[in-house]
């Protein structure tokens, strides 16, 4: 897949281009849905597919304290894209100068003049230009007027709810991993890079990894089954997120004992696929029963992920 890193700023230009257009955050069910529409039409085309995603979330731009739990860092989204088959990303970032085009201006200098697109497709919800005043009505007017054509692609439902990452996000902080996969398509998952930490699980007998991860959409506190990925191999883990009250009770981590693995994991990537909440995170009245149940959630994830 071949990146642009701003299209405002590319002289880049391919062979009867189809758009998309969004943040695609969490590239779930109802993305992938877009996506194949998209396809479809390069297709018929014999053109490309791209992509151009919006970065950051226009919501963390106009209301930074009010910003969405994202679901997929840029370069795992970018890594979902390219497996669907979209063979070029632009990325739009969103700052005062793109939140300042207006519809016909977004129009013309990115999509007409930067992309040469051929053909938009659209989702059911998507609104573009200067304080989202252009909707698919406009849309397919500018496209009749400039030459290009516009296709919207209906929601998706699943079990009776709408799938967005608005859903989904919620479905992670609530602690509901076992649902998130009919909406999101995959089991959800965490990366980031493993920090320092105080060396309290190996004195426990359990040695963790410390997930570092600045911004994003984590689980509710408790104790989960999940798959750990570094270097290329896969480990079973007993992950817990929280405050660890029975020994810190303070800031939050996400620690990550791998099962069957020995060495420092310091510094190094580490990708986290939640499976199953085995239990809420609990206050232990001492280290001996901390030690139990961190044994016993040990046992209930090697069964599990046997």
């Amino acid at each position: 897949m071949h990146t642009i890193e701003d299209i405002r700023i590319t002289a880049e230009v391919f062979d009867h281009t189809v758009v998309t257009v969004g943040c695609f955050d969490g590239v779930h069910l109802g993305h992938q849905q877009i996506i194949r529409g998209l396809l479809e039409e390069a297709r018929a085309l014999g053109g490309t597919p791209a992509v151009m995603v919006i970065e950051p979330n226009p919501r963390l731009f106009f209301s930074p304290e009010h910003a969405p739990n994202i679901l997929t860092p840029p370069a795992v989204k970018n890594r979902l894209l390219e497996a669907l088959g979209v063979q070029v990303l632009y990325t739009l970032p969103f700052d005062r100068q793109t939140a300042a085009l207006s519809p016909g201006e977004f129009v013309k200098t990115i999509l007409l003049e930067r992309c040469r697109a051929e053909v938009l497709v659209v989702g059911h919800d998507f609104a573009f230009g200067r304080h989202a005043e252009g909707d698919f009505d406009v849309l397919q007017a500018m496209a009749r007027d400039c030459g290009f054509r516009a296709r919207q692609v209906a929601p998706l439902t699943v079990d009776g709810q709408r799938v967005s990452s608005t859903l989904i996000r919620e479905r992670v902080v609530q602690g509901e991993i076992e649902d998130i996969e009919v909406y999101l398509g995959r089991k959800f998952s965490m990366s980031g890079t493993v920090a320092s930490g105080g060396g309290i699980g190996r004195t426990l007998g359990f040695p963790t990894a410390n997930l570092e991860l600045d911004t994003g959409a984590v689980p509710a506190h408790g104790v989960y089954a999940a798959e750990a990925w570094t270097g290329g191999q896969r480990y079973k883990a007993a992950v817990n997120i929280g405050i660890a009250p029975t020994i810190r009770g303070t800031r939050r981590v996400i620690e990550a004992h791998l099962l069957d693995f020995s060495g420092s994991l310091t510094g190094r990537e580490l990708e986290l696929v939640f499976h199953r909440r085995l239990r809420p995170e609990n206050k232990f009245s001492s280290h001996d029963d901390l030690i139990r149940a961190i044994a016993a959630d040990v046992e209930k994830v090697r069964a599990l992920l046997d």
